[in-house]
């Protein structure tokens, strides 16, 4: 029989109202309900909401980004306001050899304009710089998603270009901003 590996949850707390908690299937129905609450937004910016139909579906998907999580090749974490799911937080892709990560975030409509993305968002990347993990990170969005550009600016990431019919959303292509944000701490 193979061994389970012991891999521990991990927190990173943002202040005394938020913090974000490693991705864990004990969070299933709270995501599942917070999709389906956001569901005709998010399909409006990303295309695996339209895939999403049950809590079981949201189940699979946790534990394959568990895996990824513990194994180093993504990072996912739960945003919670005072233990309340609102939102995700994530690498969507790790690529170590380059000390380099891609961010994707969503936050339920509720919360947005508040600032609590841009707060998680700090110290999601304060954490994977102090531990020299990661030094370039990275947010690409469509264009027209004013609000993921004004994320990115705000939190210092600079514009490095454009990327002409990189997304495809519902059907259509999309020119896609890149920005970076690069952290190093030898320096």
């Amino acid at each position: 029989m193979q061994d389970i590996p012991n891999w521990q949850d991990e927190v990173i707390v943002v202040n005394d109202h938020l913090k974000l908690h490693s991705v864990n299937e004990a969070f299933s129905e709270a995501l599942y309900d917070l999709v389906v609450r956001n569901k005709a937004a998010l399909q409006k910016a990303m295309d695996w909401p339209k895939q999403v139909k049950s809590v079981e579906d949201t189940r699979k998907t946790l534990q394959g980004n568990y895996l990824l999580h513990h194994r180093g090749y993504a990072k996912m974490f739960m945003i919670l306001q005072q233990d309340r799911l609102i939102g995700v937080l994530s690498f969507n892709q790790i690529e170590p050899s380059n000390k380099t990560a891609y961010i994707g975030y969503w936050l339920d409509e509720a919360w947005q304009g508040k600032g609590l993305l841009s707060q998680a968002l700090q110290a999601f990347i304060a954490r994977y710089a102090d531990s020299g993990e990661v030094r370039r990170f990275v947010i690409k969005c469509r264009v027209a998603n004013e609000a993921s550009n004004r994320v990115a600016l705000r939190n210092g990431f600079r514009l490095e270009g454009t990327l002409k019919e990189a997304e495809y959303l519902n059907g259509q292509f999309y020119d896609q901003n890149i920005y970076a944000l690069i952290v190093d701490k030898r320096r």
